[in-house]
């Protein structure tokens, strides 16, 4: 029989003092924020947001209170789109449990229009325009999903599909009620949806673009990988596949990118960034 890669069952807790347990997977959410501040720091010394001046300055100030509003809205809104996107008729007959965010579930798509929210009002309350937000955010997001990836690895849950058993990297995950090998859909996700898409948006962002083109890039490129990738993972059990064969996970995917391409398209006719 060919080699197979068994999964090495980690304990989810990282540290435990007493009573108090501290979780891997809260651990990769800290190192996601973590990142997000070292990197839009660093964004404010690059161009064009080194010189915008109108209608003030970007300062650390910015990334921080950026990053307050983000974890608002991701954790908000992952939860709520988790509960209508994945468990409408459960949450609707148990609606307390929506609260109970300690019990899982959480979705990356509900988390984007959490996030989209949070900068819309704290675009409305700078004075600032949404969408040169939305731009400074997006080269900053990916490297966090690559951690929050890491940390569904660690939990061994979210594994991938059952893989051809000469696959060299086909992996057990014994959690999943079967030993036959699988795709880790975790890793491949961590590689697409994080490390290569980090690298294509901190690239295209370096230069001048037209407002909301960076956003849009993000939402393509997301949209684009996170559908791969849903090929290769396994379908929520309660929910399986949809029309067309297609899961959960690659239907809300779609609308990210007709809108990411609707952003791009609108920034070829739209002036750069003002810095003066």
């Amino acid at each position: 029989m060919p080699a197979m890669l068994m999964y090495p069952q980690f304990d989810p807790i990282a540290i435990k003092l007493g009573p108090l347990a501290v979780h891997w997977y809260g651990l990769t959410y800290l190192v996601a924020f973590g990142l997000f501040l070292f990197l839009g720091i660093r964004r404010l010394k690059d161009q064009p947001f080194a010189s915008v001046t109108t209608p003030t300055r970007w300062q650390r100030k910015d990334v921080e209170d950026i990053l307050f509003y983000g974890v608002l809205g991701v954790i908000v809104g992952g939860r709520l789109g988790y509960c209508l996107f994945y468990k409408p008729a459960y949450y609707l007959s148990h609606p307390l449990e929506i609260l109970a965010v300690w019990q899982g579930g959480m979705s990356f798509h509900g988390g984007l229009v959490g996030v989209i929210v949070s900068m819309v009002l704290y675009a409305k309350l700078k004075g600032r325009p949404w969408l040169q937000v939305a731009d400074f955010v997006a080269p900053c997001i990916p490297l966090g999903l690559a951690s929050g990836r890491v940390g569904n690895f660690i939990n061994g849950e979210l594994w991938g599909r059952f893989s051809s058993p000469d696959l060299p990297w086909g992996m057990v995950f014994p959690q999943s009620g079967s030993m036959l090998p699988r795709h880790p859909s975790q890793i491949y996700q961590f590689l697409l949806e994080g490390v290569l898409l980090f690298v294509v948006m901190w690239l295209y962002s370096r230069k001048p673009r037209g407002e909301g083109q960076v956003a849009g890039v993000f939402l393509i490129g997301y949209g684009l990988l996170r559908f791969i990738a849903e090929y290769f993972r396994e379908p929520d059990d309660f929910l399986g596949l949809l029309s067309l064969n297609l899961s959960m996970g690659q239907w809300l995917s779609l609308p990210m990118v007709l809108l990411g391409i609707y952003l791009w398209s609108r920034g070829r006719n739209q002036p750069v960034l003002t810095t003066a």
